[in-house]
C-alpha cells in the first residue's frame, strides 16, 4: 500500500467519524463559512471535505452546495501544500489553468484562497475556501482571520463527534446501570431463596441434633461415651453453617439500594452494643461522642457491628478484647474508627481481607464476609475503609464517609 493510499484512508476514516458527508448542512458550519466570505469581502465560500474518490461541500455561501469528483478538485491540488494558497487569479496560476472551475465548464473561479483543515490529530480532511468571479486580493488580516476560521471549523466538528462519542457513552452507563440494578435484584431474590431453602432444612437437622444430645444426656452417655462429642461438633458445624448463610444473604442484600436520611452514630453504637453483649462478655468497649451523618441507618449499622464483632472476636490468647470507637473530621470527611489491642493484620494482607470468603486467621471461627459486605456499604455511601496498625500493636478499622451538610 502506498504512502498515498494510506493518507487516503486516514482521511476518509476521519471525515466518516464526522458524519456530515451524508447530512444537511449544519447551521453552524453555514454560518461560519458566511462568516468567511464577509471577512474576505467576497461572495462565495465553502467548507470542502477531500474523500480518496470526491470533494464534499458540506456548507456554503452564495451558492448551492453539491459533490464533484476529486480530480476535478481545485483544492484536492494544493491540499498537500503546507502554508495557506491564496490567488489574486487563479487562471493565470498553472495548476489552475484547465481547471473545470476555473474555465468555465463548472465555475469561473478568479481569485481563489484556502486553508487546510487539520484534525488534532495532524490529518488533513479538507479545506476552508474562499472565492469570486472577479481578480482580487486580501490583506493580510483578513488571511489571519481565515485561518483561524479554519481552525474553528475543525473545532465545530471535533466539539459535535465529541458530544456524540460523550452521549454514546452515557447511554452505555445507563444501560449498565440497569443492568446492574437488575442484576442485583436478581442476586438478592436468589439470596434470599436459597437462605430460605437452606434455613429450613439446616433448622431441622439442628433441632434433631439437639434431641438427640439431650436424650443422650439423660442416659445414655454411659453406653456411647464417644456420641455426645460427635454430636456437639454436629451442632456447632451446623450453628456456623448458619452463620454463613446468614452472612452470604447480607453480602448479596448490602451496599445496594440506599435509604438516605441523618444517622446518629452515638444512637446506633447504643445498639451495636447491645446486640454484642455476648461477644462482648469480659472486653473493655469505650465509645467517644460519634457523629451525625448521612447514610442508610441499617447498613451503617451493620458496618459497626462487624467491625466491633471483629475487634472482639481477634484479641489476643488469653486477654480480654480492648476497644475503642472513635471519631475525627478532617477535610469534609468524618472517619470512624475502631482500635483494638488485638492479634492485629499483617501489613500485607490488609488488602485482601476485603475480598470475598478472604480470612487471615483460620483457627477464628468466620465466614470472610463480614469486611467484604462493610466495603460494598462504605463505598455505596461514597466513602473509603481499610485497615491500619493501632498504637497497641492491634488493628484500627476504618471508615471515612462524608460529613453530613
Amino acid at each position: 500500500m502506498t504512502a498515498t493510499h494510506e493518507t487516503d484512508e486516514v482521511r476518509v476514516a476521519q471525515i466518516g467519524e464526522y458524519q456530515v458527508i451524508t447530512r444537511p448542512p449544519r447551521s453552524d458550519l453555514v454560518a461560519l463559512v458566511e462568516i468567511a466570505a464577509q471577512v474576505a469581502q467576497v461572495p462565495l465560500a465553502t467548507i470542502n471535505l477531500i474523500t480518496d474518490t470526491h470533494q464534499h461541500q458540506i456548507a456554503t455561501a452564495g451558492f448551492d452546495a453539491a459533490v464533484c469528483t476529486r480530480e476535478d478538485s481545485m483544492c484536492n491540488a494544493v491540499l498537500h501544500e503546507p502554508a495557506p494558497v491564496i490567488l489574486e487569479d487563479a487562471s493565470k496560476d498553472p495548476r489552475f489553468a484547465d481547471n473545470p472551475f476555473v474555465t468555465g465548464e463548472i465555475g469561473e473561479v478568479r481569485f481563489y484562497a484556502t486553508h487546510q483543515l487539520r484534525t488534532p490529530a495532524g490529518v488533513v480532511i479538507g479545506t476552508l475556501c474562499v472565492f469570486d468571479t472577479e481578480p482580487r486580493t486580501i490583506t493580510d488580516d483578513q488571511e489571519h482571520a481565515l485561518k483561524a476560521l479554519a481552525d474553528r471549523v475543525v473545532d465545530l466538528l471535533e466539539l459535535e463527534l465529541r458530544t456524540r462519542e460523550l452521549s454514546a457513552s452515557v447511554q452505555r452507563l445507563e444501560e449498565v446501570q440497569t443492568e446492574l440494578r437488575r442484576s442485583n435484584e436478581q442476586l438478592g431474590a436468589f439470596a434470599g431463596q436459597v437462605s430460605h431453602d437452606l434455613r429450613n432444612p439446616l433448622t431441622a437437622v439442628t433441632m434433631a441434633l439437639r434431641m438427640l444430645s439431650d436424650e443422650i444426656a439423660d442416659g445414655e452417655e454411659e453406653r456411647e461415651p464417644g456420641l455426645q462429642y460427635l454430636l456437639a461438633r454436629a451442632i456447632s458445624g451446623a450453628g456456623r453453617m448458619q452463620s454463613l448463610i446468614d452472612d452470604l444473604l447480607a453480602f448479596a442484600r448490602l451496599g445496594g439500594e440506599l435509604q438516605r436520611r441523618p444517622v446518629d452514630l452515638d444512637a446506633t453504637m447504643r445498639e451495636v452494643a447491645e446486640d454484642l453483649t455476648t461477644a462482648l462478655e469480659g472486653a473493655t468497649l469505650v465509645v467517644d461522642p460519634l457523629p451525625v451523618v448521612t447514610g442508610d441507618p441499617v447498613q451503617l449499622r451493620a458496618v459497626l457491628q462487624n467491625l466491633v464483632a471483629n475487634a472482639a472476636k481477634f484479641a489476643r490468647p488469653g486477654e480480654k478484647a480492648h476497644i475503642t470507637v472513635c471519631a475525627h473530621q478532617r477535610a469534609g470527611k468524618w472517619r470512624i474508627e475502631v482500635v483494638d489491642r488485638g492479634i492485629g493484620v499483617p501489613a500485607e494482607q490488609r488488602s485482601r481481607v476485603f475480598q470475598p470468603l478472604a480470612r487471615v486467621d483460620e483457627s477464628v471461627e468466620g465466614s470472610g464476609i463480614g469486611l467484604t459486605t462493610c466495603r460494598r456499604i462504605v463505598e455505596a455511601h461514597g466513602g473509603r475503609i481499610g485497615l491500619d496498625e493501632s498504637p497497641y500493636g492491634g488493628t484500627t478499622a476504618w471508615f471515612e464517609l462524608p460529613a453530613a451538610g
